[in-house]
Formats: C-alpha cells, structure tokens, sequence
C-alpha cells in the first residue's frame, strides 16, 4: 500500500495524513507490553480473585447451563464470533437463519406478532417500549405519562426514568391495581412474574388500559413462558425480557440478548433489527434484514431508536440453547425449577418463615421468621451464597437451572435448619429434589398451573426446534450454518471498521474462565475484587489514550455511548442553569446514531453543511453555532470524518463550539486511527466515546457484542452514570444508561487483553 501511495514509511504516512498541530508529542505512559503467557496468567488472576458465590439474586438474571456443544461450536468459536455485521445478506444467511430462530423463539413463548433480533439489554428493551408505546399513540394526544408497575425490576424502573427524562416524559411508579389512568397513560409497564417472584393475572388491568386507550408492555421471564400464559394471550401489546438463562453465562451483567416482540399493527415501530425471508425472481428463499435495518442512515433524527449494535452473537446462543433442548426439554427445565421452589418454599414454612407471594415460578420472597434477615444473610455468606434483600426485612431467593439436592440442602441449612434433618433427597439417582418429608411434599405444586395461569398453547413446533436434540446432530447443524458465512476465519471483511483488528485467541480465552463468566451483576462488590481491578486498569488505560481523566464502563453499545455522553452533557448544563441549551450541531456527514441518540437526548438537531470533498463547512458550523448561540448544548463530530479525512480545522471546530458556550462530543467510532497519534482532550473536545469492538478487538459476533464506554473531561466527571446497585459514576451523575453497573463485563478482559499486549509502541503502529 504505501509503494501504491508513492510513501517509504508509516511514519511518512501519518507525516502526510495527521495534521502536525495535533499530534502528540510524547509517548504514551502504557507499562511494558506483555506477551501471551503472561496476559493469560494475569488474567487468570484477576479472575481468580473474584469469589465465585452461588447466587440466588434474580431480578432477571440466573445462572445457567451452557450445553457444551454450544460453547464449543459458538461461544468459542472465531467462525462464529468474528462474523461482521449481516448488511450484505449473500455471505450472511447462516447468522441470518440463527437470528429468524430467535425471532420464532420470542414470537412463540411471548405469543405476540413479530418479534426483533435483539435488544441490548431488558431494562434499555423496557425503555425502547415506552418509546414505542408513545410512537404509536402520539397522534391521539395520549399525554405524556408513563405508568411503571412498582413490581418491575429496580433496575428497570431507573433505566426507565432515565429514558424518560430528556424525553419530557412523566413516570408514575406505583401498584398497578390501584392505578385508575388518572391522567391519562399512554403505556404501561408490568412485570411478570414480579420482581419478588409472583404470578399475577394482569388479564383485567390490561383490558382496563385498552379501554382507556393505553398500550400495555409486559417484562417478562423468558423460561417461565414454557408453563405460564404468554403475555400476547392475555392482553399485552408489546413484551421485552432478557433471554441470558437461554444458555448465556452470567458475566457480571453481560453482554446478554434482550428481546423485543409486538403485535404486527406496530411492526413498523419496531426498534432495532429484523430478519425476514424474501424469494428471489427464480423463486428461492434466501433471508435477510428487513424493515428498520440501518435505518438511522436513513431517517437520521427521525428514526425510532438509536439501536445500531444488537446483541446477535448471543441471540444465537439463545436460539441454540432453545433448538438443542426443543419444547419439551425446555419445558422439562422449568418444571424442574418450579418443583424445586416448590418443594423449597414447603420446606421454609416448616421452619416457621412467612411467604409473601402467593403463585410463582421459581422465585419465593419470605419474611424474616425465626431469624432476622442480618442472620440469614451471614449464615448465607459463610456458604458462599447470596440471597437478595428487600427494605422491610425479607429475604428473596430465585432458583435457577444449576440448583441441585445439594445447593437446596444448603439453603434449608440457611434458613436455620438443622443438617441432620435436610429436607430433600434425590430420587433415583438423579438431582430431582424430592420432598423428604411430608410438610415439603403437602405444598408442592403441580406440574401445571391452574386456570388461568397456565398456558394452553404449543410452542416452538417448526421442525428445527424438533430435530437437533443429540449432540452429533446439533453440531452438525452449526457448523452448516457457519458454512454459510462469511467470518475472519475465510478472510478479511472490507464492509467497515468494526473487524479491523485480529480478535486473537489469546484476548477471547479469558473470557470463559469462571471467575469473569460466572458472577451475578449485583453480587456484593467486596466479592468483585478481581473485576473491580480490571476495571480500574483498563479505565486508566482508555484515558491515557484519549487525554481525558474520568471513563464510564457502562454504556454496551456505540450508540448507548453517544447517549450517554449527551445526557452527560445536559447534565452538566442543567447545573450551570442552562437547561435551555437544547441544540446539537451536528455534520451532514455523520454517522446517522448521531442525530439519533441526540434526538433520544431530548436536543434539538441542526444539521451543518459539509462541501463538495465532504468536509465540515467551516462557514456554515460559525454561523449556525452563531444564531444558536444561546442555546448550543453540544457539536458532535467524528474525527477523522465518516470519509476517513483528518480535517486541518479539527481545533477550529472546537474552539467556535465553545465560543458560543457548547460542549464538543467526539464520536470515536474513528478511534483506530487515532490511537498513540494525538488525544481527543489535546485538540479540543470534551467527550469522546470508544467502540471496543472496533478499536480494542472485541469481535462484532455478526452484529454484537459491543461496548461504548464514554471518556470525558474534569469539568463532565461529575456527571457520569451513576447506578442504583453499585458506587460508579459522579456524585451529581445521570441515571443509568444499562441494566448492569458496567454493562458487559464479560468481555472488557478481551479490550484489555489487546491493549496489555500491544504496549504503547504496538498501538501506535496500528493506527495507520
């Protein structure tokens, strides 16, 4: 390439290509790089000082059994885990396939209409129906309040409010059986089951929104729709929830895929990406993405959402899980748990402990009886288990798919009963947890629920959920689909900068050790000590980087991450009063997420005109920044630009910005070029936020997972995301942008992994 360019040298190339006056003029203060071996042995440290704890936590998260054959011929495999993003549909038609299973999967346990190919996370998937919900009802000037069952999940209702805020949407949180539409709702939030566990028959409330004209969304758990009624069925319009139980480890709260299902009257609503199956002239079936595709390049601040990066890599683990295991094996598993919670909660009223909800799946919620909460938790602790805590003293435990005689044995030990006296036994050999004693056995419920809890229709009857249940055939099946597409395990993809660095296997190892896989995200923090560390380096690492002093882990996506950085920036608006500084300016040329997540933001977004070479018009960007001078919240601006040009005027930019009293937020998706060159915080900008999974080599897995951790300057530190069940962000931060304190764990030992073995020399000479 350089012979082509007539250049001699990298270092001529970036002579010719970065301007000199924001070059950085000294070298980056990175420690030594490691090599292989040694990444792999601090990481495996790292991990090893995260106390593994069996967690009982719930609130949408359970540990659970990844089939092996999936681990193996997905998880870990680099022909399925550095596939690029499915755009072009002839060398994608095996994730495609993967992903219309996934689709059939939630359209089928949810019993609504169409469902999406995932959603980041369930409580961001919670928010994207409120937004929906608006959408569909904004024409009949349905108000702008918002109702959130106070039986959600905690962390769903502050994502939520966050949403709502920039918005200019009203959030009543409160108990849906006594809400009585006054004002008037455009949507609803319910849970089901609840946050603590219960069974609710939400049939009545929904026809009563309907009748006043409300959308009705349901959370709800994936797994529990194999014996419950399907929130399709009794009335609701829209269902999101997590589908991680479908086989996806824990990961300190990611990444995970969410799901997304509404009716069809709404599908043109829909957020995010479809597949969908088209013929061609000669009659051929081939599938591709359909309808909100891309959309944001499109329709720009008109889109529906955001949503560029899914979660795709684990949708297909999801729709694996449910394909290997087939209806009846799925529904084999939630008896199992619903015998088990069963049998446990018979178990607990014999000790004399009070049960709070009446019908549940797998989830009890308990008062303190006999011991006090403080002593349940301790006698917990001393048996490496964690138990959730409510405000009034009781005490929740949420069973899940790894839960043996043993760990229930435990729990009763727990709960203050005596060892030689342990309530279960398995039967048969097995690890069926049978009751040992007739008070277990009296409240053990049946296999089917009654009316009208149960659910009465089939699932997942198309031959491929009833095929591939034996090892062999499952294998097969994968790896014919792998065929399919096109990955770095065949070649390079030149469709973008999202695969532009070797996802070595080295950086994807430590992801599956079980110290980083197996944690609960709101495990207590003194257990995290080895997460807590990669943390901390890998934050002070990106900052070095970019120039800036204060980094938020907790956006898990690009575009979360321009979200984030622009409520940020609002934020610290507000606090200067200048709430009114509502206008982002923002380049013809940019990337569409951009006018996007200002819109989601709540700014208003005046284009800057680019010339005929695609540059920003300096003239046009003086005089817009000029007539909005009072109210110029931000300039977003990617650097290098979508064409890949280092503009001369970068400084100038900033500076006209910042005269008329903005913020200058740079899109990073250009990082790659930037990196150990110059620093976003040395030639003005006050923001930046980074795509690992395009700079720092976390594998697009075919369209996600990604992370968009947000960099800013001292004055926005303050103002970081903050979140309800962990001590990150600023002391006058914004509310939570992810479910999880720091969005997808999981996979920053991979973005370390790489920036620990390049060293600083290495990731300046991959930049050009």
């Amino acid at each position: 390439m350089l012979s082509e360019l007539g250049l001699s040298s990298l270092d001529q190339l970036v002579d010719s290509t970065v301007p000199q006056p924001i070059r950085l003029k000294k070298e980056l203060a990175l420690d030594a790089p490691l090599t292989e071996q040694e990444i792999l042995a601090d990481l495996s440290d790292l991990a090893a000082r995260n106390r593994i704890f069996r967690s009982y936590l719930g609130m949408g998260y359970h540990d659970c059994i990844t089939p092996a054959v999936i681990r193996r011929t997905i998880l870990e495999n680099p022909g399925w885990y550095t596939q690029y993003t499915p755009y072009q549909a002839e060398i994608a038609q095996g994730r495609l396939e993967a992903l219309l299973n996934f689709q059939t999967m939630v359209i089928d346990l949810t019993g609504l209409e169409i469902a999406n190919a995932s959603v980041l996370d369930e409580a961001t998937a919670a928010a994207e129906a409120m937004a929906l919900c608006r959408r569909v009802l904004e024409p009949k000037a349905r108000g702008n309040v918002f109702f959130v069952s106070n039986r959600c999940h905690p962390q769903t209702i502050e994502v939520v409010r966050g949403r709502a805020g920039p918005l200019e949407i009203e959030v009543v949180v409160g108990d849906h059986e006594s809400y009585d539409f006054s004002p008037p709702a455009f949507g609803v939030l319910l849970q089901y089951p609840t946050t603590d566990g219960e069974v609710l028959d939400y049939a009545p409330f929904c026809r009563k929104a309907h009748e006043e004209g409300t959308l009705v969304a349901v959370a709800a758990d994936l797994l529990s729709l194999t014996l419950l009624r399907p929130p399709g069925e009794f009335g609701a319009d829209v269902a999101v929830g997590n589908s991680q139980r479908f086989g996806v480890p824990l990961g300190y709260g990611g990444p995970h895929a969410a799901f997304m299902a509404t009716r069809d009257a709404y599908k043109r609503q829909l957020p995010g990406r479809l597949a969908g199956v088209s013929k061609d002239s000669s009659g051929r079936s081939a599938i591709r993405l359909a309808l909100q595709t891309r959309e944001q390049h499109i329709r720009r601040d008109k889109a529906t959402s955001n949503l560029c990066t899914s979660q795709v890599l684990l949708a297909v683990i999801a729709s694996m899980y449910a394909i290997y295991h087939g209806p009846e094996g799925l529904r084999r598993i939630a008896r199992r748990l619903h015998q088990q919670a069963s049998a446990f909660a018979g178990a607990l009223e014999e000790l004399g402990f009070e049960r709070r909800v009446g019908l549940f799946f797998d989830t009890l919620r308990v008062s303190s009886g006999p011991l006090s909460q403080v002593e349940v938790l301790e006698r917990a602790r001393q048996r490496r288990i964690n138990l959730r805590t409510f405000d009034n003293g009781d005490v929740g435990i949420a069973l899940d798919e790894t839960v043996s005689v043993r760990d229930l044995n435990d729990l009763w030990e727990v709960f203050g009963g005596r060892p030689e006296a342990a309530p279960f036994r398995s039967e048969a050999g097995g690890d069926e947890a049978a009751p040992a004693n007739e008070a277990a056995r009296a409240t053990e419920s049946p296999d089917e629920y009654p009316e009208p809890h149960r659910r009465a229709t089939e699932f997942l009857m198309q031959t491929v959920f009833r095929r591939y249940h034996c090892e062999t055939e499952m294998l097969r099946y994968m790896k014919r689909l792998e065929s399919r597409d096109m990955s770095l395990t065949y070649s390079m993809i030149p469709l973008g900068s999202c695969t532009m660095k070797l996802n070595a296997a080295a950086e994807m190892y430590p992801i599956s050790y079980p110290g980083f896989a197996s944690i609960h995200p709101f495990a207590p923090i003194e257990q995290t000590a080895g997460y807590q560390e990669l943390f901390r380096r890998i934050g002070k690492m990106l900052c070095e980087l970019t120039g800036f002093p204060a980094v938020s882990l907790m956006p898990n996506a690009g575009a979360q991450g321009e979200y984030a950085g622009l409520l940020t920036i609002r934020a610290y608006h507000a606090s200067r009063g200048e709430s009114g500084r509502n206008v982002c300016l923002i380049p013809v040329s940019a990337h569409g997420t951009n006018p996007a997540s200002a819109v989601m933001a709540g700014l208003a977004v005046v284009p800057v005109g680019c010339d005929a070479q695609g540059n920003i018009d300096i003239a046009d960007l003086r005089a817009k920044a000029g007539s909005h001078r009072s109210r110029l919240a931000a300039l977003m601006v990617t650097y290098p630009s979508t064409h890949g040009v280092f503009e001369e005027g970068i400084r100038e930019f900033c500076e006209i910005a910042h005269e008329a009293g903005g913020q200058v937020y740079l899109d990073g998706a250009n990082m790659n070029a930037l990196v150990g060159l110059c620093r976003p915080a040395e030639f003005g900008a006050d923001l930046c936020h980074l795509n690992l999974h395009k700079t720092f080599c976390i594998p697009h897995g075919g369209g996600g997972p990604g992370m968009g951790p947000i960099c800013v300057a001292s004055h926005l530190a303050p103002f970081l995301p903050r979140h309800p069940f962990a001590p990150v962000g600023g002391e006058r931060g914004i509310g939570p942008v992810s479910e999880a304190p720091w969005g997808s764990a999981g996979i920053l030992p991979i973005s370390y992994a790489y920036l620990a073995m390049m060293g600083a020399a290495g990731l300046k000479r991959a930049s050009p």
